[in-house]
């Protein structure tokens, strides 16, 4: 999709996103469509290309029952919203280290020399990290992927807001994941908005930029 976007569209995506809170209840995103918008948003850098981002994608009414006591006061997204997406960081995502670069190679992406030193690094720095950093990093790179899932769904025509009002400790269990493997980020509504966000005011760049 963002081979077909030329720069003033994507300066237009990105100026017209708006945080909505309340949706059209009625439109739904097909299943096909949201695992389109992901692929595309998993296109977004990490370290060491290991796309620890995890998505859990609740849709149905019985899961956005289940979800609705731990949105705390974000029940209107939840309750309007075509989906909400709840974005984790896998602290683990090294172990998919060897499928991402095998494939890689076998893509004529990269010499295999590059891949053995490439995983000769990763595995043996990796797992030794300790919890906090490996959180740290999943945070991150997962972060990376949801603003870029935000501006792919604006760009597919749809509309967002990413929200950190939830309960931290108790979705992932909620949602039968490892609590410890798995680190919530954030959660994301996303459809068709039925009241327009508030555009939003910011600082201009001379403000938050340091010239050294």
């Amino acid at each position: 999709m963002f081979n077909h976007i030329q720069t003033n569209d994507f300066a237009n995506i990105v100026r017209g996103r708006r945080s909505v809170r309340h949706y059209d209840e009625n439109f739904k995103i097909s299943k096909e469509e949201m695992n389109e918008m992901i692929a595309e948003a998993s296109l977004a850098p990490s370290s060491a290309n290991m796309q620890p981002w995890r998505v859990v994608v609740v849709d149905t009414p019985e899961g956005k029952e289940k979800l609705r006591p731990l949105v705390r006061f974000n029940t209107l997204q939840n309750d309007t919203s075509s989906a909400m997406l709840f974005i984790f960081g896998d602290t683990q995502s090294y172990l998919n280290a060897e499928e991402i670069y095998n494939t890689a190679v076998e893509q004529g992406k990269m010499p295999a020399e590059v891949r053995d030193n490439q995983l000769n690094t990763i595995l043996s720095m990796y797992p030794a990290l300790p919890h906090e950093i490996k959180v740290e990093v999943a945070k991150v790179d997962s972060s990376l992927f949801a603003m870029q899932f935000m501006l792919v769904a604006r760009a597919h025509g749809y509309d967002t807001n990413p929200m950190a009002g939830f309960e931290v400790d108790q979705v992932a269990k909620a949602f039968d994941l490892d609590e410890e493997r798995y680190a919530p980020v954030m959660m994301i509504s996303i459809g068709k908005a039925k009241v327009d966000g508030y555009e939003s005011v910011r600082l201009s760049s001379d403000k938050i930029t340091f010239w050294r």
